[in-house]
């Protein structure tokens, strides 16, 4: 059953459900940030509006600054911004920030211990008929691996736009993740949101699905059908990478003693292998990973790309039918 305490919308698997990308989220949720926050300054290279900070820029025009194409660059002008007082937001597509950016990033900013918000747009494959060169299915891996960085990846629009909103409050170095792709709107204004708390969408007792992003949605779809399987399936929404709710973790695997990480991501280094690393240091358990196996990205729609890596609900209800007998 779902979680009461998670307010979900009613009709949860509507045809009629909204769809807005996470971008928009962040791009209002900056907005909102800056308001409250005059020390809060916006960067970009040259992707103003596709990131959303178009926003933000006509809001507050002398507190926005247009980079050009130097991802490396922008990171650098953050830090010295940020050593200033000011709480500088860097957008780009993710995968040339933290991509390409990402010395930068690790010794400027981190090292330095500096108060700048990355903000990674067009992440995973469903970014779609751009291919490979722009689908970013490293970048969790990329920044969660770096000290001092808090990483976030909000599961729709309204999660995105509290997540913006909390990483304004944090002192310190934080990554959030974002999507092109218009994905369903399936939590509310009041759905609790925390950064370092992942929360619990729906209750189960026989397996644990552990995702982040818009295939939170897939989970949910996936522990649906599975219901009428008597599967009870509980589904967490793993939002923060880092720092990893250990808590509800080691809750989840001690009673429901299996599980399934989903994420739009190659399996290698993401949120997945955070939870293996901390599965297999406290409570070890069966563990079935959902995401990019070992491989590049290509172009196609996004339903097309989804579905060609395996990252929807018909292959989460596989892989937990799978995991089960390994308990």
């Amino acid at each position: 059953m779902f979680n009461p305490k998670a307010k979900l919308v009613k009709k949860l698997f509507s045809k009629d459900i909204k769809k807005i990308p996470t971008r928009h989220g962040y791009g209002e949720g900056v907005v909102l940030a800056g308001e409250k926050n005059k020390n809060i300054v916006v960067l970009c290279c040259d992707l103003t509006e596709s990131t959303r900070n178009h926003l933000f820029k006509q809001k507050f025009p002398d507190r926005f600054i247009e980079a050009g194409i130097a991802e490396q660059n922008m990171a650098a002008m953050a830090a010295g911004m940020a050593l200033c007082t000011k709480v500088p937001f860097i957008a780009s597509y993710a995968m040339f920030s933290p991509g390409r950016a990402w010395e930068q990033i690790r010794t400027t900013i981190c090292y330095n211990e500096t108060n700048v918000k990355i903000v990674g747009a067009h992440a995973g494959v469903s970014v779609g008929p751009d291919g490979a060169t722009h689908q970013a299915i490293e970048d969790i891996a990329l920044t969660r691996v770096l000290p001092k960085m808090t990483v976030v990846v909000p599961c729709d629009y309204e999660e995105a736009k509290k997540a913006t909103i909390e990483i304004a409050k944090i002192v310190g170095a934080c990554y959030i993740r974002l999507g092109r792709e218009a994905t369903p709107v399936f939590t509310t204004p009041k759905t609790p949101f925390k950064i370092g708390r992942a929360e619990i969408l729906r209750e189960g007792k026989d397996v644990t699905i552990v995702a982040c992003g818009s295939l939170v949605y897939e989970a949910l779809k996936a522990a649906k059908e599975l219901e009428k399987e008597k599967i009870d399936v509980r589904v967490i929404n793993n939002h923060t990478i880092k720092p990893l709710d250990k808590s509800t973790l080691l809750q989840a695997a001690k009673q429901t003693g299996a599980f399934i990480t989903v994420e739009e991501h190659q399996k290698n280094g993401g949120m997945g292998s955070s939870v293996c690393e901390f599965l297999a240091e406290n409570y070890p358990i069966p563990v079935e990973r959902i995401g990019v196996d070992d491989m590049f990205g290509e172009s196609g729609t996004p339903e097309e790309l989804l579905d060609k890596f395996g990252l929807t609900a018909p292959y989460i209800i596989k892989a937990v039918k799978k995991v089960l007998k390994r308990k």
